[in-house]
């Protein structure tokens, strides 16, 4: 991600700089190019910035686009409106994969994911300075996305791109407080004893006729086989039917569910 850069051109909005660098920060991007900005420095950049005062620290403001582009061997420019002058299309997607190629490959050069004025975008002109076009692919009745949303969108998918090389994963797994042990599967004397359990409770509550089953723990086993029961999630349920059958028995309750 060290030699991908964002170029914003002649930002008239100070805020949408500092979306960009907000957005920039969080998917581990620090490169930010500002072409002839008009409020630049802005109190307004650095609240919408909203932490990543680095990345605006960091900000090298230049005078032209290609100032901007020295030393990149890809660029890649963005644009929600059809052009006349053809250029190779990728969507945010795409584009992603095409820089890590790139990386991968050890080609000499920086990347560079160029983005136009908010009201007209990049000029023809400038787009042919890029090799590639990046459309991505919004609602054709209202296309034009602000200028920092944008941004996020495209350096997501170099952020995804970058964990998927580096087999990392791309979610996180949420783990209960209590321990780790509890996250282990429910074994299968436990499931067969919860079963055992359970039929018993939905005969006491007149629900479950042993005469007269009609699959209904059969269907039940299959409900459970799908879930997946941890140990943890095996005691809560246990629990439930305990205190199901005290509450038949007329017993006071042992414990609230917030002891699990």
């Amino acid at each position: 991600m060290d030699k991908i850069r964002i170029v914003l051109v002649n930002t008239s909005h100070p805020g949408n700089i500092g979306g960009a660098a907000r957005a920039m920060k969080n998917m581990g991007l620090a490169h930010l190019y500002l072409v002839e900005p008009e409020d630049f420095p802005s109190g307004e950049a650095r609240a919408r910035a909203s932490g990543a005062d680095d990345v605006l620290e960091g900000a090298i403001v230049v005078a032209s686009l290609d100032e901007a582009l020295a030393g990149c061997s890809l660029v890649m420019g963005t644009s929600a409106r059809d052009r006349r002058i053809p250029l190779s299309l990728l969507d945010p997607r795409e584009a992603a994969e095409k820089a890590f190629t790139q990386l991968d490959d050890n080609i000499e050069g920086d990347i560079a994911l160029v983005f136009g004025r908010e009201h007209s975008g990049l000029t023809n002109e400038e787009l042919q300075r890029c090799q590639f076009h990046i459309h991505i692919p919004s609602n054709p009745e209202f296309s034009s996305l602000n200028l920092a949303a944008a941004v996020q969108v495209l350096v997501y998918e170099l952020r995804m791109a970058q964990l998927q090389r580096a087999g990392e994963p791309t979610k996180m797994r949420k783990f209960e407080a209590s321990s780790m042990l509890n996250e282990q599967p429910a074994s299968a004397d436990e499931m067969e004893r919860y079963f055992e359990h359970l039929e018993q409770v939905l005969i006491e509550v007149g629900f479950h006729d042993p005469n007269k089953p009609r699959h209904l723990m059969a269907r039940l086993r299959r409900l459970y086989g799908r879930a997946g029961v941890s140990k943890l999630e095996m005691n809560i349920l246990r629990g439930i039917l305990t205190e199901t059958q005290r509450s038949l028995r007329g017993e006071n309750p042992t414990r609230s569910n917030d002891d699990v």
